[in-house]
């Protein structure tokens, strides 16, 4: 007897509790191990999203954290204890969830205090601009925004939007940024449906 055939919908769900079952073991991991991290990326943004309207949070497939290199060592051993596998791709460190996952069923580590790319305008923020979230560390919301803003892909600037749109950050907020950074939150507020 075949097994059922699963609709797009229990897809769709799997993939979900699959991320968030990622997130929850990778944290766990650095937690047991005292490796200093925050979340941030689409976990972080649902976190605080989350925290003011529930129905707003969009789901996403990265996990991505943040860690400072002088604790990568500690932290590639903590991960891999728990059946994370170390790769080095594309100028990118991730932990791909077992040997034979992909790019996308992985961690993938951003370094604190150092720009994620050459023509980000500020680096990523340190570890220490994070606070405790639900079930994890995560980015404290102003370094969450400027890293958005940084990044100032689509889906960054999606998140920017869904920010201002559950009222966690608004007009006040484009002064905490360097004039280019400002600039492009006083874009997406003139522009709120893109």
């Amino acid at each position: 007897m075949s097994a059922p055939v699963q609709s797009g919908w229990e897809r769709t769900v799997l993939a979900v509790e699959q991320v968030r079952d990622r997130l929850r073991r990778a944290v766990g991991a650095l937690d047991g191990a005292s490796v200093p991290y925050a979340v941030v990326g689409g976990n972080a943004v649902a976190e605080w999203v989350g925290r003011v309207d529930q129905a707003a949070v969009r789901n996403t497939r990265d996990v991505d954290v943040l860690l400072r290199r002088t604790d990568f060592d500690a932290a590639k051993a903590a991960l891999e204890a728990v059946g994370f596998v170390y790769r080095h791709a594309a100028s990118i460190d991730m932990f791909l969830d077992g040997p034979n996952a992909k790019a996308r069923d992985a961690i993938h580590i951003v370094f604190a205090a150092e720009k994620v790319r050459h023509d980000h305008i500020t680096p990523a923020p340190d570890v220490d601009e994070s606070e405790p979230g639900g079930s994890f560390r995560v980015a404290a919301l102003t370094a969450l925004v400027r890293m958005k803003l940084n990044a100032n892909r689509d889906k960054d600037r999606t998140h920017i939007r869904d920010f201002i749109e559950v009222g966690l950050i608004d007009a006040t907020w484009v002064s905490r940024f360097p004039p280019e950074l400002g600039a492009r939150l006083q874009h997406l507020l003139d522009t709120p449906d893109g």
